[in-house]
């Protein structure tokens, strides 16, 4: 029996979330890493499922504006195909690792609301190269300033502006 993607890939998601838990990752890193994984899963090039290996770099920072998370997750290519899941995927060794670095910017609301984010996933070496590791930090300082001052949400009667009657 085959079940759509839309029916698997949550339940798989969220059986690589509980794996995390016991990493003691807090709640919006675990949820970075869940988005992460959707996203690479969702990728056209992608046609087996992969498995988190390794979370590092992780960053945490909370200021007025909300909460930002940085981290790189590293993946490991299983045996099972995107499109026809199994209960127990194996790893299997010496096949595709990529790593993914995510960087999103969470508000302060009780239920956080992604203000901006940035996910790039590759072959390490590829994450390693020195323009694309400069593109990747100037994105997550960009990533990290979302909902300060600048690019705040306009609503009329903001700013007043009158022309005096001419004397």
């Amino acid at each position: 029996m085959r079940l759509p993607v839309s029916l698997w890939l949550p339940l798989a998601l969220a059986v690589a979330a509980v794996a995390s838990v016991a990493a003691g990752q807090s709640p919006l890193q675990r949820r970075v890493v869940r988005d992460v994984l959707e996203y690479f899963h969702g990728r056209s090039n992608v046609h087996f499922l992969f498995k988190e290996r390794d979370v590092d770099g992780v960053i945490e920072r909370e200021d007025a504006s909300g909460t930002f998370v940085q981290l790189r997750l590293g993946l490991a290519q299983t045996a099972c195909r995107k499109r026809a899941p199994q209960r127990h995927c194996r790893v299997l060794e010496g096949r595709r690792k990529p790593t993914c670095l995510a960087c999103y910017k969470f508000d302060t609301s009780d239920v956080p609301k992604v203000l901006d984010k940035y996910h790039n996933c590759g072959p390490s070496h590829h994450l390693a190269a020195k323009e694309i590791r400069q593109r990747d930090e100037a994105e997550c300082r960009a990533v990290e300033e979302a909902g300060k001052g600048g690019d705040t949400l306009y609503l009329p009667g903001m700013f007043a502006f009158s022309r005096g009657l001419p004397a």
